[in-house]
């Protein structure tokens, strides 16, 4: 059984910064790696990001989103707080 090695690079742009995620396909296994794809793209942020590209929006809701996001952020790690001390 022979190791065969491709290299797929996927460029992300991130903020003016450039990305290259690289997945290693061994044995032809492209499921595997396409799986590694996603995860990586994932944890980036990528599919968030396109999502959040695919209509423009105004810089006033933007800020609403964020404030949003953290009250949401703070209410879950108070919950987690209480959780863990037993209320």
């Amino acid at each position: 059984m022979s190791k065969e090695w491709a290299y797929g690079p996927v460029v992300i742009y991130e903020k003016e910064a450039l990305t290259i995620v690289q997945v290693v396909v061994r044995d032809n296994n492209v499921d595997q790696a396409l799986k590694a794809l996603k995860k990586k793209m994932q944890r980036e942020g990528v599919f968030r990001e396109m999502k959040l590209r695919r209509h423009y929006e105004k810089p006033s809701e933007k800020k609403a989103r964020e404030d949003a996001e953290a009250v949401r952020r703070a209410r879950k790690l108070e919950r987690k707080r209480l959780e863990r001390e037993g209320f």
